[in-house]
């Protein structure tokens, strides 16, 4: 019996660490770095819920929004297009623009790219400089090819989040998340609570700053068009922190990488 718990620890262990195994693709020298709000999408990700933030508390009231939201749980899939954009296609605004359907196969065609590096080849967006202004002008266009939510329900990592994290892994993540950014990968962060599931997000990390207390991640909030957020590390306590949102009062969280690695 001793043996076979040893062995299924260090099996689960194995796993983990499989898991964890970051693979950032080989810088390109004619990539720009990813940018706010030029790279992200013009429209958001809507809340089914709408929340009621006491910030003296940090207490969460919610009910369901009246009508419900057209375009809504989609975090992961607007993360991860995002980046697809940014890697796997190219905007061309001296070319002239083309017909909708055109355009409808153009962006089918990033989003059947590499989902965790680089294309070979990029896909030519003619007629806009950036994903912000076309999916602003195509914004209808850009929602249908997205699909539904399922694509954020079963992204493949999510089964992570049950599992327990020390802090000596989310140490490891952090560096790993920052080494990411440092080499001009912008990786997506799963950030959430469990068991007690007041958060269970997805987010872009972009741009870092050091200090020899913390990591502060800029980060692309599918939630928001408008601003970045702020993730931070804090070293002291080798944990991650969320910045309070609309939906969210802010406070310790747990992070990890997503679409990445073997099982992630």
């Amino acid at each position: 019996m001793l043996r076979f718990r040893s062995t299924g620890a260090r099996a689960i262990a194995l796993v983990l660490a499989v898991g964890c195994v970051a693979r950032v693709p080989p810088p390109d020298p004619s990539q720009k770095p990813f940018r706010f709000p030029e790279d992200v999408f013009a429209f958001r990700n809507e809340t089914v819920w709408q929340y009621d933030v006491d910030p003296a508390t940090g207490s969460i009231a919610w009910h369901e929004r009246d009508p419900p939201p057209a375009f809504s749980l989609r975090c992961a899939t607007l993360a991860r297009v995002a980046r697809q954009f940014w890697a796997n296609a190219r905007f061309d605004p001296d070319v002239p623009a083309v017909d909708a359907d055109t355009y409808a196969r153009l962006v089918q065609d990033v989003i059947d790219s590499d989902r965790r590096g680089r294309s070979p080849t990029r896909v030519v967006i003619p007629g806009y400089a950036d994903l912000h202004s076309f999916s602003a002008a195509h914004e209808a266009l850009v929602k249908r090819a997205l699909a539904g939510p399922w694509q954020s329900h079963m992204q493949r990592g999510n089964w992570r989040m049950i599992f327990p994290f020390r802090p000596v892994q989310q140490r490891d993540e952090a560096e790993r998340l920052r080494a990411s950014v440092a080499a001009g990968w912008p990786p997506i962060v799963h950030v959430f609570r469990y068991p007690r599931i007041t958060l269970n997000h997805f987010v872009l990390f972009y741009a870092v700053e050091q200090t020899p207390t913390e990591l502060r991640f800029l980060a692309y909030d599918p939630n928001d068009a408008e601003q970045p957020i702020v993730v931070s590390y804090d070293r002291a306590a080798r944990a991650f922190d969320y910045a309070a949102t609309p939906y969210f009062p802010g406070g310790p969280v747990k992070a990890y990488e997503a679409y990445d690695g073997l099982l992630y």
